[in-house]
């Protein structure tokens, strides 16, 4: 099975440098509304047999004009949320987003047994996405493209896929509408087909945000 799993457009939270990782959350800038629509012609000449979304509405916002033009239904998947930001919510200081980050990368190491403040540790979400996947991969499609979120995408992807290095994904902003593209299954794993940084549609979507929470480099 192809996998394409996209970050989420541009939302307000992004812009304004804010852990915003509860449901519902906010919905779509100017920007992301753009980035989403830039979508289907960058996917135009890919076979797209199904589209999974999180229960976060940006997630579904991002997907509609997939859907529209592909004549699909997202299924939510309740796995595919963002990682929960526990204690560090709504904080917009640098030294939160780095706390944040550096735990999910922690985990993506195989520290597993670190806890974010007030939020899960690594068993508990990767155990969560490793669900949500293998929910998508039973249905037997083929190639899936699945609306997910930057921390949740970065870590997930450099704990579980072959190919994918957790230094460059860590030192590497994830833009709103970026990719990582793998192959494989649950059960023989999965390889890194493509990674890419910035949105689907084009660098001209790329955003100008000085630091967004989920999808920012950490300098090391």
């Amino acid at each position: 099975m192809r996998l394409l799993l996209i970050r989420h457009g541009q939302t307000p939270s992004n812009v304004q440098g804010v852990l915003d990782t509860a449901a519902p959350g906010p919905g779509l800038t100017v920007l992301g509304e753009q980035q989403a629509a830039a979508i289907p012609a960058a996917l135009a000449d890919r076979d797209v047999d199904a589209i999974a979304v999180s229960p976060l509405v940006r997630t579904s916002f991002t997907a509609a004009p997939l859907a529209t033009a592909r004549g699909l239904t997202p299924v939510i998947v309740d796995g595919l949320r963002e990682v929960e930001a526990g204690d560090l919510e709504m904080e917009s200081h640098h030294d939160a987003h780095q706390r944040y980050l550096g735990t999910v990368f922690a985990w993506a190491r195989g520290d597993v047994s670190l806890r974010m403040p007030g939020g899960p540790d690594g068993v508990e979400f990767l155990g969560r996405y490793d669900e949500a996947v293998a929910q998508i991969a039973s249905r037997g499609w083929e190639t899936v493209v699945a609306f997910s979120h930057g921390a949740a995408i970065r870590s997930w992807a450099s704990a579980r896929v072959a190919g994918v290095d957790v230094d460059e994904v860590e030192r590497t902003s994830l833009q709103n509408t970026g990719l990582v593209e793998i192959e494989g299954d649950p059960s023989r794993g999965w390889e890194l087909v493509t990674l890419s940084w910035a949105p689907v549609g084009g660098l001209q979507l790329a955003s100008r945000v000085a630091e967004d929470p989920t999808g920012e480099a950490i300098d090391r």
